[in-house]
């Protein structure tokens, strides 16, 4: 498919002419960051490594690009800009039209990360009005929301595909340059003053990068400031810029109008070759790369490499030094003087404030209609899930099928019971994903102001425990109950069913409490499943409980299999008698006739409230591990 948007450019003057935008002007003073590295828990022999080093400049309504090498700062410069970057270590002040930036910039300005961060499994138009009905405020009518997303359907070029899914590993979705627009657009909803985007060009062919710069230079001539971080663009695309901005291991060489960019360094000494594209041959001064250097002193042939890693560093040095020997450094520090005349400068913090447009009720019911959305259009978690635990009841209740009241059955009731409960558990390993899976795209909405923690969370809570691990429950117990044969009483089998349910809900509680802050699945599900056999241990199958020693008999109580069991084996075993002892003159030792004397001598506690004991101890474990999950997420590392 195509990806010109040339097509589009009448609409989009048309529509920009009738929305005028006024970009605002950001300006960046002794801009300086550092991170610390290594050292222990106690931070001896920490290091400090610093990335970005007395950055000035200003930033116009325009396309202002930020280039450099790989690891040069381009990213986190571009987070600072845009008030994304952990405050810890941050020092200097990034100016808003001369003003501090607003404690809540990073929700009034539009940030477009580099990896794409939209809902796969819904339309172009449905992501935007997700985005709409977020972040515009309450007083916009829903009508002129919507007539504001087709607008920006028309702008980016999009009618063709909008009401076609953006796509996932699974569900063929739109290309990739429609998809980066979508992105684009999904930040374009607020119509902010400034617009940060990550390295726009990642993952895109030539053609496809070209389209989606020439769509934000037509945005940035109509007074929109752009500012983006890029790595190697063709000359197509470096053409476009307005204001170049070039770093080396966080160090400015260049600040100003990207056209007289090589007209400068033409000035200090290295020309570029003829035909050669300008961004290769920054790369190639900055490597200290012979055929773009005129004075180098270096032997092209010397293979020596610590004289190569000597000639790069001073050749740094001397970019450094030329530039703040430069005019153009000059009349920056001249013209950021002017904006900060007469203003008073902070010398606190920068702070971090996420500010909403939107009420808790109705982030809430936008959040979960999505989620629920995206959870039916992904058949691998519901339909696939639903299917498992067919196949499984089916399985269990065809190997224990219709269990008798003698001795054996007495065995294959205890281990139907026990493998149903295990089963429970181990299924709960899928939730693991729930965060995991979308946290890239949940920490952007996040800072973004799209919607509060505790929304997000509990509309995945929501989804989870009703789709899949309720619906499962009931239909698991339906099947393997009655094709077991386990007690045949109304309230018998519902006891099991909430049994089973409960089992399912603090399993699952605990695998989110333990994956809310990992970042990969597969280190999650290593500590689920080591968790989980331990708990396995002291369920009540492989070692009799009473026999265990006291120093190691407390473990139990944080079995959850432990507690299933025991409300399991309580409900089906209490009234069972498994042999007539009624004519037996002299019992024999050992002999179990009635299901109460095997509960007995299996240490359970089958009163009444023993029943129900285990239930409250399992709904207490899930509050509890549900509050460890919240907090984790509430306090994970969203600034980088």
């Amino acid at each position: 498919m195509s990806e010109s948007v040339a097509m589009d450019e009448p609409k989009l003057n048309g529509a920009s002419k009738q929305q005028s935008l006024h970009g605002a002007t950001v300006s960046f003073h002794n801009i300086h960051y550092a991170v610390r590295q290594g050292g222990g828990c106690l931070r001896r022999g920490a290091t400090t490594k610093d990335i970005l080093i007395d950055l000035n400049g200003v930033m116009k309504p325009g396309l202002n690009a930020i280039m450099g090498a790989t690891g040069s700062g381009k990213s986190s410069f571009l987070d600072v800009l845009a008030a994304r970057k952990d405050p810890a270590g941050l020092s200097g002040e990034v100016l808003i039209d001369g003003a501090p930036q607003p404690p809540n910039f990073k929700c009034l300005s539009g940030y477009v990360v580099q990896d794409d961060v939209v809902m796969g499994t819904l339309t172009v138009r449905e992501n935007f009005s997700f985005s709409a009905a977020l972040r515009l405020p309450s007083s916009i009518s829903q009508k002129e929301k919507e007539e504001k997303v087709n607008r920006l359907i028309q702008e980016l070029g999009l009618t063709k595909v909008a009401d076609s899914k953006v796509g996932t590993q699974l569900i063929r979705g739109i290309s990739g340059g429609e998809r980066k627009r979508t992105n684009i657009g999904m930040e374009l909803i607020i119509d902010p003053s400034v617009l940060f985007l990550d390295e726009p060009t990642t993952g895109l062919d030539a053609s496809t990068a070209n389209s989606v710069l020439l769509l934000l230079k037509r945005m940035a001539s109509h007074g929109r400031t752009i500012i983006l971080s890029i790595h190697q663009p063709r000359y197509a695309i470096y053409r476009l810029f307005d204001s170049l901005t070039l770093l080396v291991n966080g160090k400015q060489v260049y600040h100003g109008p990207a056209q007289t960019a090589l007209d400068y360094f033409a000035d200090i000494g290295y020309t570029c070759e003829p035909h050669n594209n300008p961004a290769d041959f920054f790369l190639d001064v900055i490597n200290g790369d012979s055929t773009a250097v005129a004075f180098s002193s270096a032997d092209k042939d010397d293979p020596d490499a610590d004289a190569v890693s000597t000639s790069r560093r001073g050749i740094e040095d001397n970019l450094v030094q030329e530039y703040r020997s430069s005019s153009h450094y000059k009349q920056t520090k001249a013209e950021l003087e002017r904006i900060v005349m007469g203003k008073e400068t902070s010398s606190r913090p920068p702070s971090r404030t996420i500010t909403y447009n939107t009420g808790f009720f109705t982030q809430f019911r936008w959040v979960l209609k999505r989620t629920f959305r995206n959870l039916m259009l992904n058949p691998q978690t519901s339909i696939a899930q639903v299917a498992v635990t067919l196949f499984l009841a089916l399985v269990v209740g065809a190997i224990f099928f219709d269990v008798q009241d003698d001795r054996s059955g007495l065995q294959n009731r205890f281990g139907a019971l026990f493998f149903i409960t295990v089963n429970q558990c181990f299924s709960s390993v899928s939730s693991a994903e729930l965060f995991i899976t979308e946290r890239k795209l949940f920490i952007h909405e996040y800072i973004s102001g799209y919607y509060r923690v505790s929304v997000y969370f509990l509309t995945k809570i929501l989804s989870d425990i009703i789709t899949l691990r309720t619906i499962p429950a009931i239909i698991f117990s339906c099947v393997a109950y009655f094709m077991i044969g386990f007690k045949a009483t109304v309230d018998a089998f519902f006891t099991f069913m909430v049994s089973v349910a409960l089992v399912a809900y603090t399993a699952t509680s605990m695998t989110m409490a333990i994956s809310a802050d990992q970042s990969v699945v597969a280190i999650a599900n290593i500590f689920m499943t080591i968790t989980f056999v331990f708990m396995m241990i002291f369920a009540g199958l492989l070692v009799n409980l009473p026999s265990i020693a006291s120093w190691l008999a407390w473990l139990k109580y944080f079995s959850i299999p432990r507690y299933g069991l025991a409300a399991l084996q309580i409900n089906e075993f209490v009234g069972l008698r498994i042999c007539d002892d009624r004519n037996i003159t002299v019992r024999p030792p050992g002999l179990i006739c009635t299901g109460e004397e095997y509960l007995e001598d299996q240490g359970v506690d089958y009163s009444p409230w023993g029943l129900w004991q285990n239930h409250v101890a399992l709904a207490t474990m899930t509050v509890c591990f549900l509050s460890i999950a919240y907090l984790k997420l509430r306090f994970i590392k969203k600034f980088t």
